[in-house]
C-alpha cells in the first residue's frame, strides 16, 4: 500500500474528507468572497479539524484543477491509499468468510469509475479491483464523484486481472460476470458467501480472457425498448441484490 499526495475538489468530496479523516489534509483552498450555507459547514469543519483555510480567486482555483468543475473547493489531500495485488490477501482475510468484491474490466471513464466507487461502499463491498492497464485510475475527478468512498474503500490495482480472478477462485470465491447475453438473470444467481461480481465496459462489456474466467455468466432483464445500461447503473442494480440477498441470509 502506497501513500500519495493528491487534490480533491468538490463540495461533497471535501466534505466527507473533512469528517472521515481531517488529519490528513494539508490545506482547503476556497473561493474568496463565496459565502454560503455549504462553504460555512466546510469552514467549521476544517476549523474543528484544525485544518489550514486558504481563500484564493477562481483562477487560482482553476489552475489547481483545470478543466474541472471544482465548486470553489479544493484540498491538498496527504492521505492517498494505493492498494496493490500483494494487499489482497489482507484485505480478503480481515473481511472474513463474507468478503465479496467488485472487479470493474476494462471501465476508462473516471466518472463512471467514481460512480461505481460509491455505489460499492454504499453496498458494503469489500474492495474494487480493476487492472493497471487501459482503466480509469483513481484520479481527482474519480474522487469527487465517489463523494469520499474512495478514502474508505480499498482500490486495488492489479497487473493481470486473469490470474487475480484465479487466484480468488482458489480462495473460495464464485465469480459472476455480467454479459447481455447470458442465460440467467442476475436475480437468478446465488450470491451468498464469498462472491466476485465482474462489470465490463460499456459498449463492449467483459474481456474474452475475464470472461472464460467467470464460473457464471447473468444479465439484467430489460423491460423497455433500451438495450443497455450505463455501467454505474447497471453496477448497482448487481449489488444490490447481491445486498438483498445476503441480508435475507443474515435474518435466517
Amino acid at each position: 500500500m502506497k501513500h500519495s499526495k493528491e487534490l480533491i475538489f468538490g463540495i461533497h468530496a471535501v466534505n466527507a474528507l473533512l469528517k472521515r479523516s481531517p488529519e490528513q489534509i494539508k490545506v482547503v483552498h476556497l473561493l474568496k468572497g463565496r459565502s454560503d450555507a455549504k462553504m460555512d459547514q466546510l469552514v467549521q469543519l476544517a476549523r474543528e479539524g484544525g485544518v489550514a483555510i486558504e481563500r484564493v480567486t477562481r483562477s487560482a482555483l482553476d489552475r489547481m484543477v483545470p478543466e474541472q468543475t471544482h465548486q470553489g473547493v479544493v484540498a491538498h489531500y496527504m492521505g492517498g491509499h494505493s492498494y496493490h495485488e500483494d494487499d489482497l490477501h489482507a484485505i480478503i482475510e480481515k473481511a472474513g468468510e463474507n468478503a465479496w468484491l467488485l472487479i470493474l474490466d476494462g471501465v476508462e471513464d473516471p466518472h463512471n469509475l467514481g460512480a461505481c466507487l460509491r455505489t460499492a461502499e454504499a453496498a458494503g463491498v469489500t474492495a474494487v479491483i480493476t487492472q493497471k492497464n487501459r482503466s480509469a485510475p483513481l484520479s481527482a475527478t474519480a474522487r469527487k464523484v465517489a463523494c469520499g468512498a474512495a478514502e474508505t474503500l480499498p482500490f486495488v490495482l492489479v497487473t493481470n486481472l486473469s490470474r487475480t480472478i484465479e487466484n480468488l477462485q482458489q480462495l473460495g470465491f464464485w465469480v459472476t460476470g455480467m454479459a447481455g447475453e447470458a442465460e440467467k438473470s442476475v436475480y437468478d444467481v446465488d450470491f451468498s458467501g464469498r462472491q466476485v461480481i465482474i462489470m465490463g465496459a460499456e459498449g463492449v462489456g467483459m474481456r474474452r480472457l475475464t470472461r472464460e474466467h467467470c464460473d457464471f455468466l447473468a444479465h439484467i432483464p430489460m423491460a423497455g425498448a433500451v438495450s443497455s445500461l450505463n455501467v454505474s447503473v447497471a453496477t448497482g442494480i448487481c449489488l444490490f441484490e447481491a445486498v438483498r440477498q445476503r441480508q435475507l441470509q443474515e435474518k435466517r
